[in-house]
């Protein structure tokens, strides 16, 4: 069963004091037909491998630190730290750290 979107206007929990982050987990919070908010709960030593979306993409890093590979170059994403991508941009994740992330594409 699929969890229901957050409606225009609701408050979303994304980060929770003493979550568990040592299992992954991606989910969607919020679609429109312009943009997506997925949560993503990527556990020290979780890879994402490269792959790429048609839309711009913001990776906002909540908690632990994260790996980016986009455009031939890497780049580490910490806590309190966001990155942008533009549409269409290759990228990869490898969590250095069990990690919380907030993704919109």
């Amino acid at each position: 069963m699929a969890l229901p979107h957050a409606a225009s206007g609701d408050v979303i929990e994304v980060r929770r004091d003493g979550q568990d982050l040592s299992r992954f987990s991606s989910i969607a919070l919020a679609k429109t037909d312009e943009q997506e908010l997925i949560r993503m709960i990527l556990p020290k030593g979780k890879i994402i491998p490269e792959h790429h979306v048609p839309g711009e993409v913001t990776l906002l890093c909540l908690q632990g630190e994260v790996a980016v590979e986009a455009g031939g170059r890497g780049k580490v994403l910490r806590a309190g730290q966001m990155m942008y991508l533009n549409g269409g941009a290759a990228h990869a994740l490898h969590a250095l750290q069990d990690s919380l992330l907030l993704r919109t594409i």
